[in-house]
C-alpha cells in the first residue's frame, strides 16, 4: 500500500512539472476616469516569457469581472460574431509594448475606500516557431479606490 501511495505522489509531481511553463505574466491596474461621467479602465500588460509567443488580435482578449463583486461594472462592447473562419496563416498579433485597456465604471452603491476586484482575462496566443495556438485564461485582481 505504501509503495502505491509513494508512486502516486511521484507521478503527480512529475505530471505537474511536465505541464510546462506559463507563457505570460499579466500585470493589471485600475485607472480612474479623468472626469466625471467617463469610464475608468483596467489596464492589462502581457509580459511574455518567450518572445516567439504572441497574443492574437482576433478573437480579441476579453475581461470578465467576477460575478460576486459589486465594485465595478463592465462597459465593454458586446462580442461581434465572426463571419469568416479563423486562418492561422493570416493571423495578426497585438503589440504588447502597450497595455490593453478594458472600460469599466464604478457601480452605484459601491462601498467607499480601497477594494479588491477579481476578474478573468481570456485570450488566444500562438507560437509561430512551434506552429501551435492555445486559449489562455488568467485570473487577476486589481485595487480600486472608490471615492
Amino acid at each position: 500500500m505504501r509503495k502505491s501511495v509513494a508512486f502516486a505522489a511521484v507521478f503527480v509531481a512529475g505530471f505537474a512539472a511536465a505541464a510546462g511553463p506559463q507563457h505570460f505574466t499579466l500585470l493589471a491596474s485600475y485607472a480612474p476616469p479623468a472626469k466625471a461621467a467617463v469610464n475608468g479602465t483596467i489596464a492589462i500588460s502581457f509580459v511574455p516569457t518567450d518572445p516567439e509567443i504572441h497574443i492574437n488580435e482576433a478573437p480579441a482578449p476579453r475581461l470578465k469581472l467576477d460575478a460576486t463583486q459589486t465594485i465595478l461594472v463592465d462597459k465593454q462592447a458586446p462580442l461581434a460574431e465572426r463571419v469568416t473562419p479563423y486562418d492561422p496563416a493570416t493571423a495578426k498579433y497585438i503589440d504588447l509594448a502597450l497595455p490593453l485597456t478594458f472600460p469599466v465604471a464604478i457601480a452605484k452603491g459601491a462601498p467607499k475606500g480601497a477594494q479588491s476586484v477579481a476578474a478573468t482575462v481570456t485570450y488566444f496566443y500562438c507560437s509561430k516557431r512551434e506552429g501551435w495556438c492555445r486559449k489562455g485564461n488568467s485570473e487577476i485582481a486589481v485595487s480600486v479606490n472608490v471615492p
